[in-house]
Parts: C-alpha cells; structure tokens; sequence
C-alpha cells in the first residue's frame, strides 16, 4: 500500500496541487522553510545520539568545614 503512494505520478500530482494551493512565489518558501527544519531535526538526532562532553570537575574537599 505505501509503495503505491511514491510512484513518480502521485508525487507529480501532489506537486501540482500544492503549485495549485499555495501559489509559484509561496512554494521556494516553503520548500526553504522544510529544508531547514529537516537540516535541524538531523543536527538534533546526531547530538542527541553523540556521547556529552566529559567535563573535568575538580574533587571537593570533604574536610572543609563551612559551618565557622
């Protein structure tokens, strides 16, 4: 059923409704508008994936008295 839903004649007819709904001058926004969203989401996943930063912490010193 999904395979049948990317064949080159469908995504042509989808992109001739969307020329349709949103107009020629609209349609590089757009397409500019989910490139970056997409670029963004990827950034996301790949630092979501990544291990964090080890930050080098100096030890506390448990014989330190703060209470004088």
């Amino acid at each position: 059923m999904m395979h049948d839903l990317l064949q080159p004649t469908h995504l042509l007819i989808i992109l001739v409704v969307a020329l349709f709904l949103f107009g020629p001058k609209k349609l590089p926004e757009l397409g500019q508008g989910l490139g970056k969203g997409i670029r963004s989401f990827r950034d996301s996943m790949k630092a979501a994936t990544e291990d964090p930063p080890k930050i080098d912490t100096p030890p506390s010193n448990s014989n330190t008295d703060t209470t004088k």
